[in-house]
């Protein structure tokens, strides 16, 4: 497509399926190969009922992982054992009493990974595992950031532990000879980032280290990656745009909620798109002034989207997360919108990049159900991503209304057509 006007355009569309109705909570979602058949499961949890669950693919039935967590929060998955089966690593115990991010738990922020050793104990429940702590932890990452050999986990706490806006320390766990032990911990940044919210695990962009992953973070400063430089034996950061800073008198919140990153022909950082601020109501671009210029050279124009609704009486909108990805198959990466509600402010946005260039994008709605987070897979095999959606139901702070867990099957080349 490049940077002209496409003449063809798939138009979006997906078949709902309902996995689970009048969901008790929700709030996370995973999509890995549990069983190791081939087909993307989904493991899913809220905070309140300490469950961590996964759904079987294609029947769908619900089977317990673990419990007992108090406030599990985010995750991630990732083959941390190495038996060939993806493990689960949970953060919990964010919240303080008044279940609310600016009362963090000072003895809370605890992280396991819950080990999936397969054969018949998948029915069976896994066990836990402690890696460590940071007060407030929120989100977290496995992957290669400095090195190949064994798996990382990035870990990001949301506030600071003194006050909300406060720095945040951005901490890296690395196993020893026993990945059953608590892991080393060393924090790798605390001068840059405050109310962390978003975190995108990607490629690194810097040129020459594109075999190690790094972390695209949405802050209270807007959109940064965080990357390590295998020359400077250090990570390294570069700035891409400074998100949303009109309305912090009123809302409380500035910069950036989530992010991610998408591909257009050969560039695989083309855009960048961000819900801004934390838990926000607005979608933004963040675009090349010259398209296909590396990352760490690049100048980045922001571009605002959409604007979902007026902040509520907490400062709030209805966003949560935006995920890139190639849906119909045309080379560049497209974008949903993950908004909790309420409705009309509730459920997925699907937008094209019309010309990257001149920063043109359209959309459609593609569901009407509140999204928390989105799951992207090719759950049924026909060779296009298919995306899943879990209800935001959080006691204490937010409560969708008819929750239900959903599977979007892609149906777009069923749908092509002429713009």
């Amino acid at each position: 497509m490049g940077a002209s006007t496409p003449l063809n355009i798939r138009l979006p569309r997906f078949t709902r399926e309902v996995l689970e109705d009048n969901l008790n909570e929700g709030y996370w979602l995973e999509a890995p190969d549990i069983d190791g058949d081939g087909r993307p499961d989904l493991v899913g949890h809220g905070l309140y009922l300490g469950e961590l669950y996964w759904y079987r693919n294609p029947d769908w039935q619900r089977r317990l992982v673990a419990d007992g967590f108090h406030m599990p929060i985010g995750a991630h998955w990732g083959d941390i054992s190495g038996n060939g089966h993806p493990d689960v690593v949970v953060c919990y115990e964010l919240y303080g009493p008044g279940g609310r991010i600016d009362d963090p738990d000072p003895r809370g922020g605890k992280i396991d990974w819950i080990e999936n050793t397969g054969g018949p104990d998948y029915e069976a429940r896994w066990k836990r595992h402690y890696i460590g702590r940071e007060t407030a932890m929120h989100r977290l990452r496995l992957g290669h950031f400095t090195q190949t050999r064994k798996l990382e986990l990035m870990a990001l706490p949301t506030v600071g532990a003194r006050h909300v806006h406060a720095l945040v320390p951005v901490v890296l766990f690395s196993p020893g000879g026993d990945v059953r032990q608590p892991w080393d911990k060393r924090v790798i940044d605390g001068t840059h980032f405050r109310m962390i919210h978003g975190v995108e695990i990607q490629k690194n962009p810097l040129p020459g280290h594109g075999h190690l992953d790094s972390i695209l973070l949405a802050t209270e400063e807007g959109v940064t990656w965080l990357h390590y430089d295998e020359r400077e034996h250090r990570f390294t950061t570069t700035r891409v745009g400074s998100g949303e800073q009109e309305r912090f008198d009123q809302t409380g919140f500035k910069g950036s909620g989530d992010v991610g990153a998408g591909r257009i022909g050969n560039d695989p950082h083309a855009y960048v798109v961000a819900t801004e601020p934390f838990h926000g109501n607005t979608v933004a671009a963040y675009v090349k002034e010259r398209p296909g210029t590396p990352v760490a050279e690049a100048t980045w124009r922001r571009i605002v989207l959409d604007v979902f609704g007026d902040p509520n009486e907490l400062g709030e909108g209805p966003s949560h997360q935006i995920v890139c990805a190639d849906f119909d198959n045309d080379g560049d990466d497209e974008f949903l919108v993950a908004l909790r509600g309420p409705y009309p402010w509730q459920g997925v946005f699907y937008y094209k990049v019309l010309d990257i260039a001149a920063g043109v994008f359209t959309k459609w709605r593609v569901s009407s159900d509140s999204a928390a987070r989105i799951a992207i897979a090719d759950f049924d095999g026909d060779g296009r991503l298919d995306f899943a959606t879990i209800a935001y139901k959080v006691d204490k702070y937010f409560l969708a209304e008819d929750a239900k867990l959903c599977l979007f099957h892609n149906a777009i080349e069923e749908a092509a057509g002429r713009s």
